[in-house]
Order: C-alpha cells, then sequence, then structure tokens
C-alpha cells in the first residue's frame, strides 16, 4: 500500500502547529515528525502559511460537523443553539490546535494565530447566521440581521462561559443556557 506523503505532512504539521504553535513551528520540525525531506514538503505546499490554511480548512469542516451532530430537527431554535454552542466550546477546549492558537494569540499575538481564530470564529457565526435565518424563515424567532445576530449570540456565550469565570465562579451549562434563553428568548422588558 502506497503511503500517502500528503496526509502524512498534514498529520505532521498539525502536531507541530498544536505542540509549539504557529510560530514555533518550522518545516524542519515538520518534516522531521513526518519522516520526509523538506523539500517533499514544498512539493505539496508552497510555504508554511499554505500548509497552515489546510490544517484550519479541516479544523473548520469538523467544527461544522460537529456542530451538524449536535443538531435535534425536533428542538426549537434556542434549545438548538445551547446544544450547538455547547459541542463547539467542548470542541475548540478539547481541540489541541485551537487551545494553542489561543495561547500563542494571548502570549505573543501573532498574526497568523490571529488569523486562525479569526477564521474559526468566523466559521462559527456563520453557522449560526444560516441557523438564525432558518429559525426567522420558520417564525421561530423575529425577523432580524442573521449575520450581526449570530455575532451576538456567540459572544454573549463566550462571555457567560469564558470571560465571566475570569473574575467569578464559572457558571454551568444549565446556567448558561437559562442565561441565553433569558437574555436572547424572553429579553429584559417586563
Amino acid at each position: 500500500m502506497a503511503v500517502d506523503r500528503r496526509e502524512l505532512i498534514i498529520e505532521a504539521a498539525s502536531k507541530s502547529f498544536a505542540l509549539f504553535g504557529y510560530k514555533a513551528t518550522t518545516m524542519d520540525q515538520i518534516a522531521k515528525i513526518a519522516n520526509v525531506g523538506k523539500g517533499t514538503i514544498y512539493t505539496y505546499f508552497i510555504n508554511k502559511e499554505e500548509l497552515f490554511q489546510e490544517i484550519m480548512n479541516r479544523l473548520i469542516q469538523e467544527l461544522k460537523h460537529v456542530a451538524e451532530e449536535a443538531l435535534d430537527p425536533k428542538l426549537r431554535f434556542f434549545e438548538n443553539l445551547g446544544r450547538v454552542l455547547d459541542r463547539i466550546l467542548d470542541f475548540q477546549e478539547e481541540h489541541e490546535l485551537a487551545i494553542k492558537l489561543s495561547q500563542e494569540v494571548k502570549e505573543i499575538s501573532t498574526q497568523m494565530a490571529h488569523e486562525g481564530i479569526q477564521q474559526i470564529e468566523k466559521a462559527i457565526v456563520g453557522y449560526i447566521q444560516q441557523q438564525v435565518q432558518y429559525a426567522v424563515d420558520k417564525g421561530e424567532i423575529k425577523p432580524c440581521n442573521p449575520e450581526i445576530t449570530a455575532y451576538v449570540m456567540l459572544k454573549l456565550f463566550i462571555a457567560l462561559t469564558s470571560d465571566w469565570r475570569n473574575t467569578h465562579e464559572r457558571l454551568d451549562k444549565k446556567q448558561v443556557a437559562e442565561l441565553l434563553r433569558f437574555y436572547l428568548q424572553e429579553g429584559l422588558a417586563p
């Protein structure tokens, strides 16, 4: 059976980026992990940026798959929103590359790490945007700008699950779901 060198390189690069981050990963490291010559990498990828983009594309596809698995067509929009956001957060917290990119952004603010995080956020917002539009079309929620609404939903979720715990006791998933429902579905008006 022939060895798929391209896949070996992608797997090696994924490991290297997850372990060392974007900035500290070198083509020499990737070649060593993949057990190929450095020149072999350049047969498939022009540079480190192109290889990183391939990995980001795969990560985003995997993220979308995770979100799709969380959807239950029998549930209403807000119940599904909580399920999808929970799964996405779990994915990001468990996926080594997402963790390392976040650390790299905080510690040394590497441009490519920023771009990687932005790609992930854009993909999540785009996915939620589709679900918002679908809910509007079904009459489950009021007409709104789906992109802005998706962005606000994601940022509220991040604020409740990540930012809040920086200065307060961590909220559990049930509390987060209740708060999302309160702020987004019920609203503050009496």
